[in-house]
């Protein structure tokens, strides 16, 4: 797969984001460009104006790890930024042939019985590709939506985009649309060939206005830990913890898991939500029984 559009794209877009100031460089006069002009780089980067103008029309082929240092140095790129430009630099290589479907990775039963055994916390097995491929009872109940909606599929990435409800569902969808998109960047620069998720991106491109702009900022993100503002249809508000844990192999497969400061409103609702879905299921979560917030602060 030939990414020279993507890599020229995402070193324009790192250079235009960094001023003169921020890279320690003197400014005179009027500058036609929002960020550093090539030669600046070129210069901060230690390589020819020709060599960089190469590289920024997506030529990375056979860059050497020093360049590619002395580059996220002059752009100021953050770990995740250098991760994908060296995933990027490792894809520009010859393609291996027509891009193919990689092989899904299986939930281990020693992880789903993890999961399973965290009734009183939301918990995920879920691949870099934002698909959930295994949830605890909990879990389910707190993305009863998703799980409802079909087109979803399951799919973290698709129920932000494509479903009403989510807008509804994260009280801050705009930092969440971005992480979402950022993440999948981070999975396509390190696996371009991978047919499902070119398909998730070209579907959510094609359906999703706001997917297609957050696309065309080529940020990139990588899931750790994080604070969830929520408002569950039946419990209402819910301030919740993330914490995102890779699996110690090669599936590319994480256990992320929520959960509630001890005392707090959170901890009522989701003991209310857990109690709920027990007694209705969690497919049966999606309608509101009664005043939520007033449920989840009685703890009943």
């Amino acid at each position: 797969m030939d990414n020279r559009d993507v890599v020229s794209a995402f070193l324009r877009s790192r250079r235009n984001r960094t001023t003169p100031e921020q890279a320690g460089l003197p400014t005179y006069g009027q500058r036609r460009v929002p960020g550093l002009r090539r030669g600046e780089v070129a210069t901060l980067a230690g390589v020819s104006v020709e060599y960089y103008t190469r590289l920024e029309r997506g030529n990375l082929k056979g860059v050497s790890d020093s360049v590619l240092d002395a580059l996220a140095r002059a752009l100021r790129l953050d770990d995740t930024e250098r991760m994908y430009l060296n995933d990027l630099a490792r894809a520009a290589g010859p393609a291996p042939g027509a891009p193919r479907r990689e092989p899904r990775p299986a939930v281990r039963p020693s992880v789903a019985r993890i999961v399973e055994g965290m009734p009183g916390m939301p918990a995920f097995v879920m691949n870099d590709r934002l698909d959930t491929l295994a949830a605890n009872p909990l879990g389910r109940a707190l993305y009863t939506q998703m799980y409802a909606d079909p087109a979803c599929r399951a799919n973290v990435a698709r129920f932000a985009f494509l479903s009403p409800a989510a807008r509804r569902f994260y009280v801050d969808w705009e930092r969440m649309a971005r992480f979402a998109v950022g993440a999948l960047r981070v999975e396509a620069g390190r696996h371009p060939h991978d047919r499902e998720l070119t398909n998730l991106i070209g579907e959510l491109s094609t359906r999703s206005d706001s997917f297609r702009v957050l696309w065309g900022s080529h940020d990139v993100h990588v899931f750790r830990e994080s604070t969830k503002r929520l408002t569950h249809p039946l419990v209402g508000d819910l301030e919740l913890d993330q914490e995102t844990m890779s699996l110690p192999d090669d599936s590319g497969l994480s256990v992320v898991v929520y959960s509630a400061r001890p005392g707090t409103a959170a901890e009522d609702a989701l003991k209310l939500l857990a109690g709920r879905s027990a007694t209705r299921g969690p497919e049966q979560l999606t309608e509101p029984a009664g005043d939520p917030s007033t449920s989840a602060r009685a703890g009943t």
